[in-house]
């Protein structure tokens, strides 16, 4: 059996890329930074020339602050107005950050400028502009959706309308000065499109090596969908590259006098990041069958990993109504088997069998466990029939990640303790069983701390006078011995055996910057805080215990479109390949440009 361990790495490194991409200051700090920025470019002026007052350098940094107002008004509210990147927050966020480039050239001249006379200064404050232009042809062929023309003028707006404020004051200087001026004007701008363009055009046949997928428009796709959580354009990618497959969804309910709860496994991998695919599939599926049946539901990892993600949100919605649909059926199961463990190494089991049907857990706690190839599943449920055993539902605890990823060499202990376990079950004596339900929405563990919005679930089983309570709680992975203290609180609140699980839901993927992306439970959340929940849920699902029913399904959803686990490998990969590429493209590309910008520079302006 193999890990998909080279799969991880390459989104793990995709996401890295993903969560810092595109990070601007509000536009209370924007507006600040670009009136701070424009007053000193304009007051650094003063004095370089003889003729330069204190009163006309204030002024040309106000001008500066008020066209670029203007310029970045005029682009979002009207060229690209309708752009989810390009909003007036971030238009002036790029301005800022231009400004702030520009006024490096600018401090440079002027330094330069007491021994080597004002000209130099001119020079300067030119090669800023063409390397503004520069950063403004990048960023919005790189980001905005927009038609070319719209993002050349957006390019153009900013820095052509500061470069004019420069040029009103060199008339006062020099005639001559200012014809020069404006021949580097128009001909730099030509020079910083082409460096650009050999740029995007380099990543694109490096790009090529990897996927027949464009890196640009995928590049944006992402962007689009980080920044605005717009996530069409890169599920239309991935329905592309997708292939269709049957999914099976494994449903264990329980029913009183009306449905009581739920325990739904779709062999889907929750991912692969924020709101893309099949991410939000464990909240949304929870939410929708509560809403049909009234009863408390959740949706638990199953044994399985990236090779099945789903390609798009509207594949997540076939899943939820044939399952919603499919869960008509009567409960008729009256007996269960108190809960078992068996231990492997470092492997641990848990099953619990109700009627003909066995709920069974994996865990490698408080040592990583992570995703679980579906080869052990298959293995397990063989052994599963052999015990005289109708089916079993697996599930994957997904509960304790460390910095050693090493699931694949505890594989063949994973089956033995599974073994060892369905054995300790089929013979328990079987008795009668009351269940009961409960969850609860912490307001104060949001996405980035690494709480889903499917929160916290909690199903209590009672067997004689074993009280077990199976803990859902809609995040990826918790910290190491965080499910220890869990199960501790729970044992001294008196649910004597219990097992908590993670949905491994990817909607907490790629909100913060990291090694992985995101935050695991127990990384950003008070560990009381969360017992606390978990311990008060417990026990509002005991309080609703009854006498119940348990019914077993496993439906197959037909022409599911997944993105498939060469397809994901070939996105991350050509997403982490292609950035590191532009790194390594800078340097020479754009060197060569400042050398012409420098060269053309020193023949116009003399």
């Amino acid at each position: 059996m193999q890990s998909d361990s080279s799969l991880n790495n390459s989104i793990d490194n995709a996401k890295k890329h993903y969560s810092s991409m595109f990070f601007l200051p509000s536009t209370r700090i924007a507006i600040i930074a670009v009136t701070l920025l424009s007053v000193v470019i304009g007051l650094s002026s003063f004095d370089i020339v003889p003729s330069q007052s204190l009163f006309g350098a204030f002024l040309l940094g106000i001008s500066l602050l008020v066209v670029t107002i203007a310029a970045d008004l005029l682009v979002s509210k009207a060229l690209l107005r309708g752009d989810p990147i390009f909003l007036f927050r971030r238009a002036l966020g790029l301005s800022a950050f231009s400004l702030s480039l520009w006024l490096v050239f600018i401090l440079i001249g002027v330094g330069l400028s007491f021994p080597f006379g004002w000209l130099l200064w001119v020079r300067l404050s030119l090669l800023g502009y063409a390397v503004i232009v520069t950063l403004r042809v990048v960023v919005f062929i790189a980001t905005s959706m927009a038609p070319a023309w719209k993002k050349t003028l957006s390019v153009l707006i900013q820095p052509t309308l500061c470069i004019a404020v420069f040029v009103a004051f060199w008339v006062n200087i020099s005639g001559a000065i200012t014809l020069q001026a404006l021949a580097f004007i128009i001909v730099s701008p030509i020079i910083s499109f082409s460096a650009v363009l050999l740029f995007f055009r380099s990543i694109e046949r490096f790009s090529a090596k990897y996927s027949s997928m464009a890196s640009i428009p995928l590049f944006r796709a992402f962007l689009v969908d980080w920044v605005a959580s717009i996530n069409t354009p890169l599920e239309e990618h991935l329905e592309n590259m997708g292939q269709d497959s049957d999914i099976e969804v494994s449903l264990l309910k329980f029913d009183a006098q009306k449905p009581k709860a739920a325990l739904v496994v779709p062999e889907v991998h929750p991912g692969p990041f924020k709101n893309i695919g099949s991410s939000l599939l464990p909240s949304l599926l929870k939410q929708e069958f509560e809403k049909a049946y009234g009863c408390n539901a959740c949706t638990a990892l199953g044994i399985l990993g990236h090779e099945l993600d789903l390609a798009s949100q509207a594949q997540n919605q076939k899943i939820i109504s044939q399952v919603i649909a499919s869960a008509h059926f009567e409960a008729t199961a009256t007996l269960a088997s108190p809960l078992v463990r068996a231990s492997e190494g470092v492997a641990t089991a848990s099953c619990q069998i109700f009627g003909d049907t066995a709920l069974l857990s994996f865990t490698l706690a408080p040592q990583t466990t992570e995703d679980l190839p579906q080869e052990l599943g298959h293995i397990v449920r063989k052994q599963a029939t052999s015990y005289g055993l109708k089916d079993v539902l697996l599930i994957n605890t997904h509960n304790s990640l460390t910095d050693i990823v090493d699931t694949a060499q505890h594989l063949d202990e994973l089956q033995k303790a599974a073994s060892e376990c369905l054995q300790k079950a089929v013979v328990q004596p079987k008795k009668q069983f009351m269940v009961g339900g409960a969850s609860v929405f912490p307001k104060e563990f949001t996405l980035k701390m690494g709480m889903g919005t499917g929160g916290i679930t909690v199903i209590v089983i009672k067997v004689e006078e074993q009280k077990t309570a199976y803990i859902v709680i809609d995040g990826n992975n918790m910290i190491p011995h965080l499910r220890e203290k869990i199960l501790a609180a729970l044992s001294s609140a008196g649910f004597e055996r219990s097992e908590v699980f993670t949905t491994d839901t990817h909607a907490v993927t790629g909100l913060v910057t990291g090694k992985e992306g995101y935050n695991i439970i127990g990384k950003a959340i008070d560990h009381d805080t969360l017992i606390h929940y978990i311990i008060e849920t417990a026990k509002n699902a005991e309080g609703n215990l009854e006498t119940s029913k348990a019914g077993w399904l496993r439906l197959v959803v037909p022409k599911v479109r997944v993105i498939g686990e060469e397809s994901l490998k070939s996105i991350t990969t050509l997403v982490d390949k292609a950035i590191g590429k532009a790194k390594q493209m800078i340097a020479p590309i754009f060197g060569l440009e400042g050398l012409l910008l420098v060269l053309l520079l020193i023949v116009l302006i003399r």
